[in-house]
């Protein structure tokens, strides 16, 4: 077993396990409430200590041979496969996760460290003309440290996505996992990697709370920062990386709009829409956040998705095969309640739901009175599916675009109008005939606007723009001749 031999028990990993300074935090389930185990969480100086590890172990990983890179990641690939099932019970209870969700981490991390395993053998320049009589290059090399921040809702793929890409071509790591999802998050990466043989020191995991954030942002050893959470936070980030000139990452929020075009078949939109606001009970940066109907099906619609809703059964993944989980902790759900609540209180009507049994928030459903209530125009994630309606193509595209964010977008129905709407909207994805939740290890992943700065995860060319520098290099036969 992977995790079950407590090495890692109350301790982070700065070149080995060892106790954090900033003590231990149990690993809560929250279903139950009930401790799974506990987490070593690190300190400011902790970080400190392992960005300057990091550095001096990047250099002789940045010389290791690629075919030695890629055969580390390949076997990381193979690991989260065999020890699928343990991961996976790990992400049912302390994410709150679906089996089925579960699943899809664990999967996913495997294909991200086969498609990173390829990173190391990549094209890494050109060949560039020059007026001088010399051969001109531009050559990618290694950033040298990278911070990984990720969050809890999606915790191994958010972590992996950064973590094994920015290994591959040559970099070191340092992780800070979201403390509530710390194991599945963090240590099963940890533990995943040592297995597969990187050497140690390259992966350092320090799970803590702002005063470790701020730590992988303005240690003076890391390059570059990959960080995966709230819009807000992730515009202080930015901030301080733009004033330490660091090059950052930033996958941040989303309120996504599912539009549905009046010739779809309604059931089947209504399928996606379901399947767009409520899987992971909602808590998904690219979840469906709006639902824009054409006015001519909008009540048959409402009538279907606020029936799937109802049908759907809520309660402890672990021990039942339901269809959502609990929220994560008791501010998000109260978060989710108190935007439902102003929702109503401006106009919206509730069809399903909207009543909160701790740790869960059932699937629900509202017609909004206008696009300024205020679970239409924020995020909730969580369980909720907004629903406005629109008259013609120019209306859908205005009320899409009046968002902040612009992370994913799902059209469904006729693919010609679908295509004449999405060369109108500003997204970083568009999904025709799909819901708004959708991604695989080799594709561009980023979004416009408050949603984050373009497309750094996901598929070679984002990963060797995201994590490698570019070097201009020059030869010549024989010292050139100068007028001095």
């Amino acid at each position: 077993m992977l995790l079950d031999d407590g090495r890692w028990t109350g301790k982070i990993n700065l070149a080995g396990w060892r106790a954090g300074s900033g003590g231990t935090q149990p690993v809560i389930e929250p279903a139950t409430g009930d401790a799974l185990g506990n987490v070593g969480l690190a300190s400011a100086g902790d970080v400190y200590e392992a960005t300057n590890t990091a550095a001096r172990a990047q250099r002789e990983w940045a010389g290791t041979p690629p075919a030695e890179r890629a055969a580390v990641l390949r076997r990381a690939g193979e690991l989260w496969m065999q020890h699928r099932a343990e991961i996976k019970d790990w992400i049912v209870r302390e994410a709150g996760s679906v089996p089925a969700k579960a699943a899809l981490e664990t999967d996913t991390a495997s294909g991200i460290c086969y498609e990173a395993s390829a990173l190391p053998t990549h094209p890494q320049g050109e060949v560039l003309a020059s007026a001088e009589s010399r051969w001109s290059f531009a050559r990618r090399r290694p950033a040298g440290v990278v911070s990984v921040i990720a969050p809890f809702n999606f915790p191994l793929i958010l972590s992996i996505r950064s973590v094994a890409p920015a290994l591959a071509l040559g970099n070191a790591v340092v992780l800070k996992p979201d403390p509530r999802t710390a194991v599945c998050g963090g240590v099963a990466l940890q533990r995943i990697f040592e297995e597969a043989g990187l050497p140690e020191g390259l992966l350092q995991l320090v799970p803590g709370a702002g005063d470790v954030g701020a730590a992988v942002v303005d240690a003076p050893e890391v390059s570059v920062i990959s960080f995966t959470g709230s819009t807000a936070t992730g515009r202080k980030i930015g901030e301080t990386a733009s004033r330490l000139l660091k090059r950052v990452h930033l996958e941040l929020g989303g309120n996504n709009a599912l539009v549905t075009l009046p010739d779809a078949d309604v059931k089947q939109a209504a399928s996606a829409g379901a399947f767009g606001s409520f899987n992971h009970q909602g808590q998904i940066c690219m979840t469906t956040g709006r639902h824009l109907v054409h006015e001519s099906i909008a009540e048959e619609y409402r009538s279907i998705l606020a029936d799937t809703a109802t049908g759907l059964s809520v309660g402890d993944p672990a021990l039942n095969p339901v269809a959502l989980g609990p929220i994560i902790d008791a501010g998000q759900l109260e978060h989710v309640d108190t935007l439902v609540r102003e929702g109503l209180a401006s106009g919206d009507r509730l069809l399903a739901g909207g009543t909160a049994e701790a740790p869960y928030y059932p699937p629900t459903v509202v017609a909004c009175a206008d696009t300024n209530s205020p679970v239409w125009r924020q995020e909730a994630f969580g369980p909720v599916a907004p629903i406005v309606t629109y008259s013609d193509l120019d209306e859908a595209a205005r009320i899409v675009n009046d968002s902040e964010y612009g992370l994913s977008v799902g059209i469904l129905g006729d693919t010609g109008q679908a295509m004449r709407l999405a060369d109108q909207l500003d997204s970083g994805k568009i999904h025709i005939n799909e819901q708004t939740v959708s991604d695989e290890p080799n594709v561009p992943f980023g979004g416009v606007k408050d949603s984050g700065n373009g497309s750094r995860f996901g598929g070679a060319a984002a990963n060797i723009e995201a994590f490698t520098e570019t070097q201009w290099l020059t030869m010549r036969s024989a010292i050139a001749e100068y007028p001095f």
